[in-house]
């Protein structure tokens, strides 16, 4: 009893039993020694705190009380003290038998199979333990080395491993056991452990520094840790009155899902002889309130190497590898992934069902081989879960698998809309429709044009539709293009793109006729203008291409009048401008004998244009009672004709004239024209604006036409000329087709307006005859009315006509304004018409006009010639022009067919000075003859090769001013070889020239 009381922990015989048998078996002192090393150096190395944790846990279990564990570390030496069942004579056993567990049998123990003490031996040759009681028991790898020593079987092993021997193997009663309540009162047990080196206490207070809220959860037999660390003390605690299923630590919540069972003998197979002694596994979840505080590796139960990167922490009882650190493959592992996958399910139908939870899904990407297999056991199981939260037509909401639910990409107003019976299954409104978890649960992603296409055939009132466009107004735009809109006649249409939203003032009850599709005045909003509905102002309701369809088949139509009244009564609203809508002109209304008409076949009662056109004109008139209803101006706007019609359209191409568009007599002769005008066009040039007056063709009175042509509105159509784009962007004025019709026709007295001329073009008097008055000039001129030479031969074709008046015989032209003309003629703007020789001219013949053969004229080029040239028909121009203008009109110039041979004798002289006060260029001598004869006839003066051969003073100025280049003055020239002395006076009068 004495040696009871002395040895409670039965350490001695324990010992005996221990010695004899390495003293019989020295494999089994080498077994031992090869168990604990691996234990200390192995992955039990940085698990010491943890495995003190977890004996500590056990210890509170087994006597059914909230464990608390102390942890503190002092002058090198680390203390655990722990509550709950003390240390007894089996516990040391255990301890020290590497091989043993007092734990045996029990499911709920963390612990297993005694090797969790085994880690001190990691940082300490002295563990001690000590009770409350007073007793203790020690290791001591000293006292074992003395011990094993002694026996003469294990010098051998001794010597080869230098001495080292299992400490845990040899327990020791202790005198002066560690005592618990140094740590405090309420401790039952106390671990002591001297650290063996600097390298062991750094290691320990490493582990002290991580130990965190995992180690509860893991043991959760422990209700509280301290843990003191340089004198500051940190308290891990649980608290007591947490909600079930949830741990709050350091005011953390986990919510917690546990699982626990019998493991089936088959998956034990290849494990060691003591897991299948236990075949039991547990495993729990741990999902904290506050994301990534949950250790990123799988506890097993203590943390293990494997990582696991969910966003809850795993504490479950995988098989370890030798090395502690990894799970060991196999089909047990197999077996708790599919448990631990269940868990995790739980652990998410535990969760409120907030969007939040999607967080909690698994992601594809794994952090290692068993998280990549959890993550798959989980997502397999995850679609035919109901987690995700549906409202039901009666308001109220359940759970839906996610292939049963749909996730709709639009604003939350629109989702809270369509839930419950328009769109069943539809996950509220909140929720992050583009989650990639919503995929691994099986959810249906609408996007907002599938959304749209959806709702097609669906029906509900306007004002639901109306509630629909707010909730959907600030999404995006380019989605909602198909969206369906409610007409105001019942019928529901895909896209609000050019439908009529009725505006203050416009009733679509007032358009039935026209065919127009307006929004139903309950649905409208500001969305819909938005993706291209029509504000309906009478403009574009005009606009609409209903309209223009009612018009165009109003002709045909069964019942035309509504069809007229609903356009007038549009037209009148819009304040349109004559001809501003062109097609409004086939509107059907009634003339006064009762037939239809095109509009733009309809005179007004009052309007001047009836008795100017022909008794056979198309032309009816309108029907009065249309105008005392919608009034003169609203049909004038339409196409009835007050005055003549107006043909106004943009961008047209010139090359669409030519094929006849717009049906204007004549219209394809004026494009042809205006591309004459515009030579090496590959482009067909362009009108930015084109503006006829048509009938034209119709007139018979024409005074009376031109009176009403030449007021606006149509005034302009004349006068002002079409400006023609190019393809190279330059902008050529041309003149319009309204003018150049004009120009062309018998309209002023019986005559073509290009044949006349205003009566201050004097150049061309004789040739044109005047224009009589009445209208004024402007407008005359831009008939065609001739207003000079140089603007007569700027026009294509004006330089021909003008020769052909010239060669016109019955035509008279006074010699002086024949030379202009023939100047005028070579003066022509660049581009111009190149000339076509005529087989007529106009030439002087002895100083007066006459029409000669072109091949008989001469054009006078030289001026020494004249008195060789009697009754030789002469072109006379300007002396510089001769050479340009005979080569134009393929002429003879004069010199080429006279020799002009000086046939009489001179005597050379001196130039008289005074003359070099005139010409400072004259030459130094001259040629006197007396008389000069050239080619037999009697002349006063002829230049050859730069010499003057002259007969008297008139001859000497006049071959003097030709050869310096100064013509003019010859006349001067003379006068001062006549009276020297009145050089000054002559030179004053000659500035007066200037």
């Amino acid at each position: 009893m004495a040696d009871r009381e002395h040895d409670p922990f039965e350490a001695a015989a324990l010992r005996e039993r221990v010695l004899r048998a390495w003293a019989e078996s020295p494999a089994r002192f080498r077994e031992d020694a090869n168990a604990e090393e691996d234990h200390a150096l192995g992955g039990y190395r940085d698990r010491v705190i943890v495995e003190l944790a977890q004996n500590a846990a056990d210890a509170a279990a087994a006597a059914g009380v909230p464990g608390r564990l102390r942890l503190a570390l002092r002058d090198g030496v680390l203390l655990a003290a722990n509550t709950g069942a003390p240390l007894d004579a089996a516990g040391v056993a255990a301890l020290s038998s590497l091989r043993a567990s007092a734990k045996r049998g029990d499911a709920a123990a963390a612990g297993r199979f005694g090797v969790g003490f085994a880690a001190v031996v990691a940082v300490s040759d002295e563990p001690a333990i000590g009770t409350r009681s007073g007793t203790g028991v020690g290791w001591s790898a000293r006292r074992t080395r003395e011990l094993a020593a002694g026996l003469p079987s294990l010098a051998g092993e001794l010597d080869h491993r230098g001495f080292h021997v299992p400490v845990l193997r040899l327990p020791f009663a202790l005198p002066d056991p560690p005592r618990p309540g140094e740590l405090g009162a309420e401790f039952e047990t106390v671990v002591r452990l001297p650290l063996r080196d600097p390298a062991a206490a750094d290691l320990v207070r490493r582990q002290l520094a991580e130990t965190g809220p995992a180690l509860l959860l893991a043991l959760p037999a422990l209700a509280r840790v301290d843990v003191e660390l340089d004198g500051a003390v940190r308290t891990l605690e649980a608290e007591p009155d947490a909600p079930s299923g949830t741990v709050v630590i350091d005011g953390v919540r986990w919510r917690t899902v546990e699982a626990h069972g019998e493991i089936p003998a088959e998956l034990l197979a290849d494990r060691p002889t003591e897991e299948r002694a236990r075949p039991y596994w547990r495993l729990r979840w741990a999902l904290p309130d506050v994301p990534g505080r949950a250790a990123a590796v799988l506890h097993a139960p203590t943390p293990s190497d494997e990582p696991l990167d969910l966003p809850a922490l795993l504490i479950a009882s995988f098989p370890l590898a030798p090395d502690r650190r990894h799970v060991a493959p196999g089909p047990l592992t197999g077996f708790l992934v599919e448990r631990a996958a269940e868990a995790y399910v739980e652990l998410l139908r535990a969760v409120p069902p907030e969007p939040g939870l999607l967080d909690l899904v698994p992601g594809p990407v794994a952090a290692g081989e068993l998280d990549a297999r959890i993550r798959r056991a989980v997502l397999d199981r995850l679609p035919g879960v109901p987690l995700l939260p549906i409202a039901a037509p009666d308001g109220t909401s359940a759970l839906f698998r996610g292939p049963d639910t749909v996730a709709v990409d639009a604003p939350a107003a629109a989702v809270d809309l369509l839930a419950g019976s328009v769109l069943p299954g539809l996950l509220p409104a909140g929720w992050p429709v583009r989650h990639p978890a919503l995929a691994a649960l099986g959810v249906r992603r609408l996007e907002l044009a599938d959304l749209v296409d959806a709702l097609a055939g669906l029906e509900r009132p306007p004002g639901w539709w109306h509630r629909l466009y707010e909730a959907l107004a600030g999404a995006r735009t380019d989605a909602l293009g198909a969206l369906p809109v409610p007409l105001a006649d019942g019928r529901l249409v895909r896209g609000p793109r050019g439908l009529l939203v009725g505006t203050e003032g416009v009733d679509p009850a007032d358009h039935d006729a026209l065919g127009l599709r307006f929004v139903h005045p309950q649905a409208a909003h500001p969305l819909l203008a938005r993706l291209g509905a029509v504000p309906a102002g009478p403009r574009a309701v005009l606009a609409d291409p209903a309209v223009r369809a009612a018009v165009t088949g109003s002709y045909d139509a069964e019942e035309p009048e509504p069809i007229a009244h609903a356009v007038l009564d549009l037209v009148a609203a819009a304040g349109l401008d004559p001809g501003e809508l062109p097609w409004l002109a086939e509107l059907a209304l009634p003339g006064d004998d009762g037939e239809l008409y095109p509009a733009g076949e309809l005179l007004l009662p009052d309007s001047p244009l009836r008795p100017v056109m022909g008794d056979d004109s198309p032309f009816g008139v309108v029907a009065a009672d249309l105008v005392e209803r919608h009034g003169a101006d609203a049909l004038v706007a339409a196409g009835v004709l007050r005055g003549f019609a107006l043909v106004r359209e943009h961008e047209v191409s010139v090359a669409d004239l030519t094929d006849g568009a717009f049906d204007l007599d004549g219209g394809e002769e004026w494009a042809e024209d205006v591309l004459a005008r515009l030579p090496g066009q590959d482009v067909p040039p362009l009108l930015p604006e084109f503006t006829a007056v048509r009938d034209l063709e119709l007139v018979a009175d024409w005074p009376a036409a031109l009176a009403l042509l030449a007021v606006p509105p149509v005034r302009a159509a004349v006068v002002e000329p079409a400006g023609v784009l190019t393809a190279g962007g330059r902008r050529a004025p041309v003149p319009s087709y309204t003018a150049w019709w004009l120009a062309r026709e018998p309209v002023l007295a019986g005559r073509r307006p290009a044949e006349l001329r205003f009566a201050a073009a004097r150049e061309l008097a004789g040739l044109y005859d005047v224009a009589p008055g009445g209208l004024d000039p402007e407008f005359l001129r831009a008939l065609g009315v001739r207003a000079s030479a140089a603007e007569l031969l700027a026009e294509p074709g004006g330089a021909a006509e003008l020769l052909a008046r010239l060669a016109d015989p019955d035509r008279t032209v006074s010699r002086d304004r024949l030379r202009e003309l023939w100047t005028a003629l070579t003066d022509r703007p660049p581009g111009a018409d190149p000339l076509r020789p005529p087989e007529r001219v106009r030439a002087v013949v002895d100083g007066a006009p006459e029409v000669v053969a072109a091949a008989d004229a001469l054009v006078l080029d030289r001026p020494d010639l004249l008195p060789l040239l009697a009754g030789q028909p002469l072109v006379l121009a300007a002396y510089d022009r001769s050479e340009e203008l005979a080569d134009a009109l393929d002429l003879q110039l004069a010199s080429d067919e006279v020799p002009g041979e000086v046939v009489s004798r001179g005597v050379e002289r001196p130039v008289p000075p005074v003359v070099r006060a005139v010409l400072p260029d004259a030459p130094g001598t001259y040629v006197a003859h007396d008389p000069l004869v050239v080619d037999g006839v009697t002349a006063g003066w002829r230049a050859v090769g730069g010499t003057v051969h002259a007969s008297g003073a008139e001859g000497l100025a006049r071959g003097l001013a030709w050869v310096t280049g100064r013509w003019p003055d010859r006349l001067l020239v003379a006068a001062v070889l006549r009276d020297p002395g009145a050089l000054p006076d002559l030179l004053a009068e000659a500035d007066l020239d200037l």
